[in-house]
């Protein structure tokens, strides 16, 4: 199975070229790489290129919108959307397409770990290795892979959404089929807890997801 991976990004410089890298071990098998940018200032375009990937510019910005505009061009029966700050392990492309020899599958995720020493990041991990192994929820930077047959009929991402289209998106796909969470972790980093800290920043995102189950199990009903 060809995998597409799709990668969002908006000023990811810093980050893009050991996440490309990344991508380069195991198994080419066709593979595609495609990085959808909402109008970087840097030289996010420059490196994408440079690391092999195709480039598309989706404008206005928005999260939801890119993926699904790199879902519209690729190629792959399976798709993996992959955050442009966020190392993938050895072989990882590998292991997506083993999970898909199984008919039942229809996606998942990898668990999670933080480039940072907090022992509050670390439990958040924990937490939320558990949230996917025993629930089958998974978050954007997680890389969240899927089967185009069934990503198509869910409708994607939902570009309504401003926070949580990631969250919104896997409780949906888990009704469809067996998900899985792979391991080892994918490498997030952990930049964006800095202006409110990790407890705050953890605390609001619970808030924001509780928020968005409620308001999804509702509109199931």
């Amino acid at each position: 199975m060809k995998i597409s991976v799709i990668i969002p990004t908006l000023n990811e410089a810093a980050n893009l070229a050991l996440v490309l890298e990344a991508l380069d071990s195991g198994e080419k098998r066709g593979n595609e790489v495609i990085v959808v940018d909402g109008g970087s200032e840097d030289e996010t375009e420059f490196i994408a290129k440079q690391g092999g990937a195709k480039v598309i510019n989706c404008s206005p910005v928005g999260r939801a919108r890119q993926m699904n505009r790199g879902a519209v061009e690729a190629q792959g029966e399976g798709l993996f959307f992959l955050h442009g700050d966020t190392v993938v392990p050895d072989g990882a492309l590998d292991l997506i397409t083993d999970v898909f020899q199984n008919t039942a599958a229809v996606g998942g995720g990898f668990i999670r770990e933080f480039d940072s020493d907090s022992w509050w990041l670390k439990w958040t991990c924990r937490l939320a290795e558990w949230r996917s192994e025993q629930g089958g929820v998974f978050l954007g930077d997680q890389g969240i892979f899927v089967r185009r047959d069934v990503f198509e009929k869910l409708g994607g991402f939902d570009e309504t959404l401003q926070r949580c289209e990631d969250l919104r998106f896997s409780m949906e796909m888990r009704e469809q089929g067996t998900v899985v969470a792979l391991r080892p972790a994918v490498i997030s980093s952990a930049r964006r807890f800095e202006k409110l800290g990790p407890v705050r920043t953890t605390l609001r995102d619970a808030w924001l997801a509780a928020r968005e189950m409620s308001v999804l199990k509702r509109s199931k009903k």
